[in-house]
């Protein structure tokens, strides 16, 4: 089973940056891990995707965020940062990490990043 453990976020001003991280950990193996992504979800919206990373290098970001925010995957294969940059109010939401393994898609506990106008 897949533990996903996330890190970063926060208050910024709009036009600031953010990091977030997700580590994967438990009894798995990284060559197994098919997807590492970012959604988010605001208040009364419905969760949507923000940018995940497939095994093979390939990456889906939303239209909303592409050329702000770079999503990528350490080496090892078990830890995706989402680089938040220029960042604005509509920003504002509870981001989650989903790892894909075995077939099945793991989530985190989510975390708040707020930006402020």
């Amino acid at each position: 089973q897949v533990q996903v453990v996330e890190s970063g976020g926060g208050l910024v001003q709009a036009g600031g940056s953010l990091r977030l991280s997700c580590t994967a950990s438990g009894t798995i193996f990284s060559f197994g891990i098919l997807t590492m992504g970012w959604y988010r979800q605001a208040p009364g919206k419905e969760r949507e995707l923000v940018a995940r990373v497939f095994s093979d290098g390939r990456t889906n970001y939303a239209d909303s965020v592409k050329g702000r925010f770079t999503i990528s995957r350490d080496g090892a294969g078990i830890r995706v940062t989402l680089q938040m940059n220029s960042l604005k109010a509509e920003d504002t939401a509870v981001y989650y990490c989903a790892i894909g393994y075995s077939g099945k898609l793991s989530w985190g506990q989510g975390t708040q990043v707020t930006v402020s106008s």
